[in-house]
């Protein structure tokens, strides 16, 4: 794929969203991860996309993901979310992955926020509690910018220094306070998946200084920055990590897909207090 290729299809695939949002014009994305998809359904007139109506945009094949942009109003905010995400191991590129965050870029997004369910490798976080993503270690070993037509869409060679923005994350905590939300702040490590990881992995991760880990965002956080998007990332810590929790490395947490869906069902009233809080203050 050429520059000029991706590019056309990025101006193909805004000109069909931007149709069909009908003038409405939001500054204010979301991109709603495993488990955490029903907020957008609490969003008033709300617009429907299906990401496989979007030309040049894969399906989604995740469990608990819906798929699809839902535009509508949120804390009397007009958002943009994604009802699902696309990930590395569904098999999609990099580049396949950044589509739709540099789609909402060309539609004018100036703000993300971007939430997962992800394991707890800090023993102090609980199951349940939401975390605040302070910076990110991308052990996916890929990014979205290297390559000749992704490099182009803007400067090659950018910081990702503060990819989470500060002030965003300063009103995060208001929320949380506000709407007495247990959180966290940490910093998330994401790789390809679809495997959990393995105790020792964990162990290493912790060495490393992560607090949390899982299986998206990274990605989408490079190609967002890339662009000159603020972002706010959130994670549900929905299991604790493999090991966790164990004296010698054996015995402990073993993460499983079905308890990520149930906390984040057991969360969803936490979830929404804490993200259209941030909203309202955006």
């Amino acid at each position: 794929m050429s520059e000029n290729v991706l590019a056309q299809n990025l101006q193909e695939a805004a000109a069909f969203v931007g149709e069909r949002l009908n003038g409405r014009a939001p500054k204010i994305g979301i991109v709603l991860g495993s488990g955490l998809n029903p907020l957008a359904n609490e969003m008033e007139n709300p617009i429907y996309v299906a990401f496989g109506e979007v030309p040049h945009m894969k399906k989604s094949t995740a469990e608990g993901h819906v798929g699809r942009f839902v535009c509508g109003e949120l804390a009397g905010k007009q958002v943009l979310a994604m009802q699902g995400r696309l990930h590395a191991y569904e098999g999609n590129s990099a580049q396949e992955v950044a589509f739709p965050i540099w789609l909402m870029a060309r539609l004018g997004i100036e703000q993300m926020i971007t939430t997962n369910a992800a394991g707890g490798i800090n023993e102090s976080y609980r199951e349940g509690d939401f975390c605040i993503m302070a910076d990110q270690i991308n052990m996916t070993g890929r990014n979205p910018v290297a390559a000749p037509e992704a490099a182009e869409l803007a400067e090659r060679f950018f910081s990702m220094t503060d990819s989470f923005d500060p002030e965003l994350r300063a009103l995060a905590h208001e929320s949380a306070r506000e709407g007495d939300v247990r959180v966290q702040e940490g910093v998330y490590l994401g790789l390809l998946g679809p495997s959990f990881e393995t105790p020792a992995e964990i162990r290493a991760f912790r060495s490393w200084g992560a607090d949390t880990v899982a299986m998206s965002v990274c990605e989408e956080v490079i190609a967002a920055r890339h662009l000159g998007m603020k972002v706010l990332g959130i994670s549900l810590v929905s299991n604790m990590a493999a090991g966790v929790g164990s004296v010698d490395g054996i015995g402990g947490a073993s993460p499983n897909g079905e308890e990520v869906m149930d906390c984040a069902k057991m969360r969803e009233g936490d979830f929404k207090r804490l993200i259209t809080g941030i909203v309202a203050r955006m």
